[in-house]
């Protein structure tokens, strides 16, 4: 697993303190019982096409804030953002917080928790 620095933890953490959370368990429930919510990868491209979670949308860190209300106009639509690990999709989640969007969670564990708990990955063709 990578190491990450201090002050990109610390970020992370207090982010943290200001969203809120699922997890990987919980989303999967979601997904089982065909929830209507935004799941949406905030990874990179490249991470996105090599795997990612059945009905993810792609909207990457990078281009999140400026490309959400096209893809998400409702400010109160339920999202659930994830990526590798859980830390950038608490940073965009609080980003999105400040946008007005008012029931966005980050999922802790993300993909590497999803793929661990041997849920379905969707691939690219």
């Amino acid at each position: 697993m990578k190491s990450h620095s201090e002050r990109f933890l610390a970020i992370v953490n207090d982010a943290r303190s200001r969203i809120r959370e699922t997890n990987v368990e919980a989303v999967h429930e979601r997904l089982e019982r065909d929830e209507d919510f935004f799941l949406v990868d905030v990874r990179e491209e490249s991470e996105y096409a090599a795997g990612h979670l059945p009905r993810a949308l792609h909207l990457g860190k990078g281009v999140i804030e400026r490309d959400i209300e096209r893809s998400i106009p409702k400010s109160d639509a339920p999202i659930v953002l994830y990526c590798g690990g859980g830390y950038r999709s608490a940073l965009a989640a609080e980003n999105l917080q400040r946008m007005g969007y008012t029931n966005v969670l980050s999922m802790d564990g993300g993909y590497r928790g999803w793929r661990e708990a041997g849920f379905p990955i969707v691939h690219e063709e």
